[in-house]
C-alpha cells in the first residue's frame, strides 16, 4: 500500500522544490550576467579585424541589403553602456556624438570615415529601444542612395 504524506511532509517537500527552483533561478541569473560582462568587455576593445576583412563583411551586408530592395541596412546593434556617456549625445543628436564612441562602435565609424564615406555611403547611430522607459541598445546603420 502507498504511504500518504502528512501535510507536513508535503509542505517540506514544496519547499524545497520551490528552493531548487529559485537556486536554478540565480544560477542562471549570474551566468547571464557574466556572460553581459563579458560581451561588454569585448565590445569595449578593438576587434583587430584588418580594414579589408570589414570591407568584406560590409560588402556582404550591403549586396544582401541591396538584393532585397533596401537602401540602408543595420550592420551592428550595442549596448549603450559602451559609450562614454550611456548613449546620451546620440540620444539627443548632439552634435560631436560620435566622441562618445569606445571600442568595437568607435571602430566601426572610424572605417566608415577611412573606407566608406568618401564612396557615398552614409551612417547613423540611434537607440532603437528603451526598456523601462530608459535608453537601451544602440544600432548602427548604413545608407546609401
Amino acid at each position: 500500500m502507498a504511504k500518504l504524506l502528512s501535510v507536513k511532509e508535503l509542505q517540506a517537500k514544496i519547499a524545497l522544490a520551490e528552493g531548487a527552483k529559485a537556486s536554478a533561478a540565480m544560477k542562471r541569473m549570474e551566468a547571464e550576467e557574466r556572460h553581459k560582462a563579458e560581451l561588454l568587455e569585448r565590445l569595449a576593445k578593438p576587434s583587430g579585424l584588418s580594414d579589408d576583412a570589414v570591407m568584406e563583411k560590409a560588402s556582404i551586408l550591403i549586396e544582401h541589403a541591396v538584393e532585397n530592395g533596401l537602401m540602408s541596412v543595420q550592420v551592428f546593434r550595442f549596448p549603450h553602456t559602451i559609450c562614454t556617456d550611456n548613449g546620451r549625445a546620440i540620444n539627443q543628436g548632439e552634435a560631436g556624438w560620435e566622441t562618445t564612441l569606445t571600442g568595437i562602435p568607435k571602430e566601426i565609424y572610424d572605417f566608415w570615415k577611412r573606407q566608406l564615406q568618401e564612396r557615398g555611403y552614409h551612417i547613423r547611430y540611434e537607440i532603437i529601444d528603451y526598456p523601462g522607459g530608459m535608453p537601451g541598445d544602440v544600432g548602427v546603420f548604413l545608407s546609401w542612395g
